[in-house]
């Protein structure tokens, strides 16, 4: 039996998970940042995560490029600032919208996120219309806050 692609992402729409913005720049290029829920730990020692980003997003070839990426974990008060990252908007007008810095990798940090996991490449592996970017964390920041959640289509947070 073939699982249609309206029934996948009914399943998947039960699984809550958390809301990032993975964002990078390569050298002499504009920042690229989109937003992102598929994000996962892999390794405690050394500290790596990965990432899965769309095949055709601009975002996915400046990290080829450049090498390096933040992973940066939304807070209950930045809906916003997904839904700028989503999509429809430019990249200058997605970076002119938020309050970021460069992080120590040169990748952008977005400064009210409730963390950022900044990171080097270590893999890509292609899956389906997607790629799968495993990252080593290089450098972290954490801040104080609730977590920005994602579930059933639409955002939630925790009470």
């Amino acid at each position: 039996m073939l699982v249609t692609a309206d029934e996948f992402k009914q399943s998947l729409q039960r699984w809550a998970s958390g809301v990032t913005v993975v964002a990078t720049q390569a050298e002499g290029e504009e920042p690229q940042g989109m937003t992102v829920t598929s994000f996962a730990s892999v390794s405690l020692s050394p500290p790596q995560i990965l990432v899965c980003l769309n095949d055709s997003a601009e975002t996915g070839e400046s990290i080829k490029k450049s090498g390096v990426f933040t992973v940066n974990i939304l807070a209950s008060d930045q809906e916003s600032v997904s839904n700028n990252f989503a999509g429809g908007n430019s990249m200058q007008e997605r970076f002119n919208a938020t309050s970021w810095s460069k992080g120590v990798t040169g990748a952008p940090v977005l400064d009210d996120s409730l963390a950022s996991l900044e990171c080097g490449v270590v893999q890509e592996m292609r899956a389906g219309t997607h790629w799968v970017v495993v990252g080593e964390v290089k450098n972290v920041i954490c801040r104080s806050g609730s977590p920005l959640l994602y579930y059933g289509a639409g955002y939630r947070k925790l009470d």
